[in-house]
């Protein structure tokens, strides 16, 4: 019996694997959406937790004492495993197969789901949710991988489409619902938000998804290529994280990043010679994936960046709760959803240059519209802004992971799904490190910047000092205690108008960032796919 004798829909040039080709005999054309449904509850279940963490980290941050700058590591520690996992994703699928890759990776998620509840301080929290993401890292190309076994290549970029709905619609979804949990039951109770996902997920892979296909021994793992990809990653995250607190000149952070490079170097050269590399670099021969990768990078970079930012904004400047934070990315993550199938449309029939630069400009018009943030700026227009940097993102992404695989050899389909979301994992890892890094610094400079202003001849100042003064006498405060409260109100004030000035200049710098990254988009000479001849 043919692929097209057992229900499944032909396309020209959509060879499917054997194993593929069986379960379209066994459940019909039917078989491709419930392909598509599990790939997304798997990818549903196990990114919901990453952005979650995003409205918890104030709540964590008074929990346990400790600053932003270990605070940040939950989502950049998250971020940084499942990066590093990623490449893994090739062998794992070569070794046991689609199936027991998917449910493998969602049982190690689980585990770390209910150890979550009960972290005793923040070490071992931040461990486990690099746990987490470690798992997060094998389903994410995985799903993009089972996209592409079961749609033929002139509908791959409604796939990414697809594709795209599912990895922002835990984004878009977990915040607002995370914020819920956190308000009604406390922060520790949203590591349990995602297990009936996970358990739905793990019936659905078991039933339609398929088993090892290669046949002979397995390859052997590159073990070393995944140690030195590990040390390239953790060391320069946490260099640049000690860097912003100790000093770049202390022994222990220029130690890091030149560990750092010296990893990247030699991770590189083994994966030139070995014979079975973590990272196939073959795929850089494609035209358009050097150009795709750079984007990839400067995508996630602004994705999970401005994610980040976001709530953290209006929790810490504005003082709002939880839930207002998480509903503020609700909408806009509803819209992005949304605008993914139109993307993947638009790039197949014009090719996936226009949408690509058409959505890095919007997404810069975004980010220079929150340059205007201020301590009242209204929740509806915060929202408004974010929703234009999420159409603009929703253009980018099916088509520049269209441009990425289209001409890409059968055999390499899977190396080059696990390094587009490496790329993509690796700008986020980044977004958010370096946005929690400029954020300091920038909150620091301006904080310097303004307490000199503050003396006796600042009028505004003065006038501040003296009601204040007044205020507390009412209260019947000692003079001592009146001059201590109102220095350290003006304290407090100085603070948050720096760190609001801080969160503008953040912005200003993904604009121009974003603005940048369309000349490489540019370059992109990747045509639309041909429609499929008729059948003959």
């Amino acid at each position: 019996m043919t692929p097209q004798q057992g229900g499944q829909p032909s396309s020209a040039g959509f060879a499917a694997s054997p194993a593929i080709a069986e379960k379209f005999a066994q459940f019909g054309p039917r078989y491709r959406m419930f392909a598509v449904l599990t790939a997304m509850m798997g990818t549903l279940a196990t990114l919901l937790p990453a952005t979650i963490v995003n409205v918890v980290i104030p709540e964590i941050i008074g929990a346990f004492g400790i600053g932003q700058d270990k605070a940040q590591w939950l989502a950049t520690g998250f971020m940084a495993s499942s990066t590093i996992t990623m490449l893994a994703n090739s062998w794992m699928v070569h070794a046991v197969g689609v199936r027991v890759t998917f449910l493998i990776s969602l049982i190690v998620f689980m585990c770390g789901s209910i150890a979550g509840l009960f972290a005793p301080n923040e070490d071992i929290l931040i461990a486990i949710r690099v746990f987490q993401g470690a798992a997060a890292g094998v389903m994410t190309p995985l799903t993009m991988m089972i996209m592409f076994q079961v749609f033929p290549p002139d509908q791959r970029g409604r796939a990414m489409g697809i594709f795209a709905m599912g990895t922002v619609m835990a984004p878009a979804l977990g915040p607002s619902i995370g914020g819920l949990v956190i308000d009604s039951l406390g922060w520790r109770y949203i590591f349990f938000l995602e297990l009936p996902l996970l358990f739905i997920a793990l019936a659905l892979g078991s039933l339609f998804l398929t088993d090892r296909e290669a046949t002979g021994p397995r390859e052997k793992f590159d073990w070393a290529g995944l140690f030195l990809a590990s040390i390239f990653v953790g060391s320069l995250l946490v260099g640049l994280s000690d860097g912003q607190q100790d000093g770049w000149h202390e022994n222990h952070v220029l130690a890091l990043l030149i560990t750092a490079a010296v990893s990247f170097v030699a991770f590189i050269l083994l994966e030139l010679v070995t014979p079975q590399p973590l990272l196939q670099l073959r795929v850089f021969q494609q035209p358009s994936f050097p150009m795709v990768a750079i984007i990839l990078f400067v995508f996630g970079n602004g994705l999970f960046g401005s994610t980040y930012l976001a709530p953290l904004f209006m929790q810490t400047v504005q003082g709002s709760t939880a839930l207002s934070a998480g509903l503020m990315l609700m909408a806009p993550g509803l819209v992005m959803m949304f605008v993914f199938p139109v993307a993947g449309a638009l790039s197949d029939r014009f090719g996936p240059v226009l949408p690509m630069v058409i959505g890095m400009g919007l997404f810069a018009v975004s980010c220079y519209l929150m340059t205007g943030l201020d301590l009242n700026a209204p929740f509806l227009t915060i929202t408004l802004w974010i929703i234009v940097g999420r159409i603009g993102l929703g253009m980018v992404m099916p088509a520049m992971t269209a441009a990425a695989m289209t001409g890409m050899p059968l055999h390499l389909v899977a190396q080059a799904s696990g390094l587009n979301n490496f790329t993509r994992q690796l700008g986020g890892a980044f977004g958010v490190n370096l946005s929690s890094i400029l954020l300091s610094q920038r909150t620091d400079f301006f904080s310097e910047a303004m307490a000199p202003t503050q003396t006796a001849g600042n009028t505004a100042t003065q006038e501040l000092l003296d009601g204040l003064g007044a205020l507390f006498e009412r209260a019947g405060l000692s003079e001592l205690a009146q001059q201590e409260v109102a220095l350290f109100y003006l304290d407090r004030m100085i603070h948050s108008q720096a760190y609001m000035l801080a969160f503008r200049d953040v912005f200003t710098i993904l604009t121009w960032v974003f603005v940048l990254a369309i000349i490489p988009a540019l370059m992109i000479r990747s045509r639309p796919v041909s429609p499929p001849a008729p059948a003959v």
